[in-house]
């Protein structure tokens, strides 16, 4: 039974969808974070060379496998390996795939708090303020039912397909979330200790350039935000038309990805300083109190001494997390139900309902593990799962793909030199400097 494959429409729909793929948490949520623990100004520095060096060549290695395959991560990482092992391809697939639900296991949750965190403020303002409190409290009884929220949301909109779901939505909601941050922004940077937190994060200190921790963070942050690792990339890319341009591609979505994350880090960080400013600790020993978990005791406790502006401001900020968090989820959420529908000639829906079933499971296994998994789950997929993927994808495209491949191809290297400039930089410079990581990766340990 063969299936017919849905695809983007345009080129500016593909490069929405992964952008917006990309822009998620990991911009909103994990960067200003990373960057407040990791010495500011150092951490963007670091992070944006590390992003241009080695997140931007890994992005075109997964985007150009599945464009060149026209097939789910699986299929296109099968044939890419086939002269060398099948396989081994299909392994390197279904880990990456395993690595999506992973991810959506505790994105879901994380999701979860940003949409009850936005509905807080609504309750508060329709003048329900026990269920605002509810809603604003952390508790397992919320995460038992934001969490599933969440995953149905994204499951709605992979139902309806490639170009009626994902590209329309992520043509609507990434407009919307940009309008959204810049107003914040806006709005932050006029507070009473706001400069503060300019200075920190616009302000490095080369001194802290060559850490060892700090360049790991800024690594995995790197592969984190650009949805690198986990195939949703590479299931976007087989959408697109074979052999589009996808240097332009990547330089565009790679581009709107770091402006994102850079205005994230200046909304969140003058934000932090903000709250100290009016008394709140947020820092000690220059290590944010709650690391990740901050946003959601500091940041409400902000919004609320702003008086009634406050509950405007804290609905506004929390839409835009919500948001954000959809437009990575349902990425990760097509790679594996890509694969059942291909492979196994399930239907969308069938294989949507199958998909989201298991991240609830994964999810809720979290949920009442939260102490001892939560957090070990997200650093495997940091600091392990992402970059091991990245490694592999320079490795099949620089070494292992052989039949179909441009950057194999002599005669077509030949025509083009810059193309060979370009393909002996996957080849050889990127595996090296990712491998150089791994080892400090490893020594950290």
């Amino acid at each position: 039974m063969s299936v017919t494959r849905d695809s983007f429409h345009s080129r500016i729909g593909f490069v929405l969808a992964a952008a917006g793929s990309a822009i998620g948490l990991g911009n909103v949520w994990g960067f200003p974070t990373q960057a407040a623990n990791n010495g500011g100004g150092a951490f963007v520095l670091v992070y944006l060379i590390v992003t241009v060096l080695l997140a931007f060549p890994a992005l075109f290695a997964e985007i150009y496998l599945g464009n060149q395959a026209q097939k789910n991560p699986v299929g296109a990482l099968e044939d890419a390996c086939q002269d060398v092992s099948k396989r081994l391809g299909r392994y390197a697939g279904l880990f990456g795939l395993l690595g999506a639900i992973l991810m959506l296991s505790f994105y879901s949750i994380v999701a979860g708090w940003m949409l009850s965190h936005a509905l807080s403020p609504l309750m508060s303002l329709l003048g329900f303020d026990s269920a605002a409190a509810w809603l604003a409290d952390s508790s397992v009884a919320r995460n038992l039912a934001f969490t599933p929220i969440f995953i149905v949301l994204s499951a709605l909109i992979i139902n309806r397909g490639v170009h009626s779901g994902i590209e329309r939505w992520s043509s609507r909601l990434m407009p919307v979330l940009f309008v959204l941050l810049i107003g914040l922004i806006i709005y932050i940077l006029q507070q009473p200790g706001a400069s503060e937190g300019v200075a920190m994060y616009l302000t490095p200190e080369f001194s802290q350039i060559g850490d060892p921790k700090l360049i790991i963070s800024a690594m995995g942050q790197a592969f984190f935000s650009l949805s690198i690792g986990v195939g949703g990339m590479m299931v976007y890319g087989s959408y697109m038309k074979k052999d589009a341009d996808i240097g332009k591609l990547v330089i565009s979505i790679g581009a709107l990805d770091t402006l994102i994350a850079f205005l994230a880090g200046l909304l969140i960080i003058p934000t932090l300083f903000v709250a100290q400013h009016m008394g709140q600790q947020v820092f000690i020993d220059g290590q944010l109190i709650g690391g990740p978990q901050l946003i959601f005791s500091t940041l409400p406790a902000l919004f609320d001494s702003m008086g009634d502006i406050g509950i405007y401001v804290s609905l506004v900020f929390f839409t835009l997390m919500s948001m954000a968090a959809l437009t990575s989820t349902i990425s990760s959420t097509e790679v594996p139900v890509a694969y059942l529908v291909e492979d196994k000639n399930y239907s969308r829906f069938k294989s949507t309902c199958i998909v989201s079933l298991i991240v609830l499971a994964a999810s809720m296994t979290l949920v009442f593990n939260f102490d001892s998994l939560f957090g070990a789950v997200i650093n495997w997929v940091n600091s392990f799962q992402l970059p091991i993927m990245g490694l592999f994808y320079f490795i099949v495209v620089g070494w292992i793909y052989k039949r179909g491949n441009k950057l194999a191809d002599k005669a077509v290297l030949a025509e083009k030199p810059w193309l060979k400039i370009w393909a002996n930089y996957l080849r050889y410079v990127c595996p090296i400097l990712l491998t150089m990581v791994f080892i400090n990766v490893i020594s950290n340990i």
